[in-house]
């Protein structure tokens, strides 16, 4: 019985992802591919081309902040690109130039960011949010606090510790002759 039931998810799921890159292609092999399917504005998405003849090729939507560069082999290209924060709910299309043919898709952009909903974050004249961390961690100095406040010394050791150093190498130095020369005498 249970392996009835792992062959029937198995094969449930080789048939969804059987399905979902057929549907994002047309029907002569090229397509653009945007995931997250349906981004946030903000958000940074990522591309995947297919059927372009070339390694380079550039990709541009009204959604993205600036056109894309894309780059692969074997007639598929990847790549990033951020969607304009500033940006309404809706499809937009996205058209890929490559070896001097074009290839076309659309993108999704659904409601406004978490960020954007909250004010966390103002858009710059570029329309990108400014990095806002979600859940820093709040690291405080410690017991370091004080000593980083302690100026550095640009001298070296005074004379005492200077003798004391030199007596404790010695001491070291006698013990292990000692036990060197005690060893080669109970090996003979």
């Amino acid at each position: 019985m249970g392996s009835l039931r792992l062959t029937l998810c198995s094969g449930l799921l080789a048939c969804a992802a059987g399905l979902s890159p057929a549907a994002a292609h047309a029907a002569d092999g090229q397509g653009v591919t945007v995931t997250p399917a349906s981004p946030a504005p903000g958000s940074v998405v990522a591309l995947r081309v297919s059927g372009c003849s070339g390694t380079t090729g550039a990709a541009s939507s009204a959604a993205f902040v600036s056109d894309t560069r894309l780059s692969g082999y074997d007639g598929t290209l990847t790549g990033q690109s951020q969607v304009r924060s500033t940006i309404g709910a809706g499809t937009y299309d996205v058209k890929v130039t490559c070896a001097g043919s074009v290839v076309g898709g659309t993108v999704t952009v659904v409601g406004q960011s978490p960020l954007a909903q909250s004010g966390a974050g103002q858009p710059d004249g570029s329309g990108v949010l400014p990095a806002t961390p979600v859940a820093p961690v709040h690291a405080g100095g410690g017991g370091t606090t004080p000593l980083a406040s302690v100026e550095p010394r640009s001298t070296g050791p005074d004379t005492a510790q200077a003798v004391t150093g030199l007596v404790l190498a010695g001491f070291a130095a006698a013990a292990v002759g000692l036990l060197g020369a005690r060893r080669s005498r109970g090996s003979r």
